[in-house]
């Protein structure tokens, strides 16, 4: 569904729901226990309504958590405390405004964080799990988003975003049901 096509571009234009059902099509199609359902149908035909669940014990695909997002865009148990995924020098690690030419651009093409992965900040938003609501007060330990809300989070910034839509801190949210050319997904396996 991209606006841009390319073999190596970062997939965009897709809802939350396109991205969850992606994650449960190809934990199928590799013979993984697939990590979302709605009502127990973990087959995603046509998902774009409904309460989806997560089996956070289930060996298949699905999207970060925010604070998951978060923790390897900072560079996880190596971070260098950066402003950015992998640098305080946005133009480094990021496509945006100021060097997109507004269009996203091959992954990998910038500089990797500490942890080795890629276009953290910049390129293309990542819809994450969580609903986007305010953080609870207190402590938490590995957080999986508030109960209720409108929007899902996303993370990372875009090639269209100015410079402050970057730090690895910033969070925006969008309706599930929402497609942009600027917002897509990254996915990922848990092992035991």
């Amino acid at each position: 569904p991209s606006n841009w096509k390319g073999d190596n571009l970062p997939v965009e234009q897709v809802t939350w729901y396109d991205a969850i059902a992606y994650c449960n099509k190809r934990s199928l199609k590799e013979g993984l226990k697939p990590a979302y359902s709605i009502g127990g149908n973990t087959n995603p035909s046509n998902w774009s309504s409904g309460t989806i669940s997560c089996d956070w014990n289930a060996s298949g695909y699905r999207l970060p958590t925010e604070a998951e997002w978060e923790y390897a865009a900072r560079g996880g148990n190596k971070s260098k405390g950066y402003k950015y995924s992998g640098s305080n020098d946005l133009g480094s690690v990021a496509w945006y405004d100021g060097n997109s030419g507004q269009k996203t651009h091959s992954v990998g093409g910038k500089q990797a964080n500490e942890l080795g992965i890629y276009d953290m900040s910049g390129n293309a938003w990542e819809w994450c799990w969580d609903i986007y609501e305010s953080y609870p007060g207190g402590a938490q330990t590995d957080p999986h988003g508030a109960a209720s809300g409108s929007r899902r989070v996303r993370r990372g910034g875009g090639w269209h975003n100015l410079a402050y839509g970057f730090a690895v801190s910033y969070r925006g949210g969008d309706s599930a049901a929402v497609a942009y050319y600027v917002i897509g997904f990254r996915c990922l396996r848990v092992f035991p």
